[in-house]
């Protein structure tokens, strides 16, 4: 069954993130610092792309029901410490 991620912001550096695969969803609120996303990004991509691959990493290593419901966005790392080095990879391509 295909996955889909939606982005949307929801705030200031918040977004909220709906995964669907088939007919079960997960709802996720993102925090987003400034200084984290240009430190990821170089202000080079829009948030919502960086948001979306970083729940592809993460779908990639768990389901979506262990994702956090809230979470900044830099605690990925915390988790996966390939994290970083990984999105920008992916955000470059």
């Amino acid at each position: 069954m295909p996955t889909t991620i939606h982005v949307e912001p929801s705030g200031p550096g918040r977004f909220r993130v709906t995964v669907n695969e088939g007919a079960s969803k997960s709802i996720h609120t993102v925090s987003l610092s400034p200084d984290y996303y240009e430190k990821l990004t170089g202000n080079q991509v829009p948030e919502e792309i960086l948001i979306e691959r970083s729940f592809h990493f993460l779908l990639e290593r768990e389901p979506k029901e262990s994702i956090l419901r809230e979470f900044d966005l830099p605690l990925i790392g915390r988790y996966f410490p390939d994290y970083e080095s990984e999105i920008r990879q992916r955000l470059a391509t």
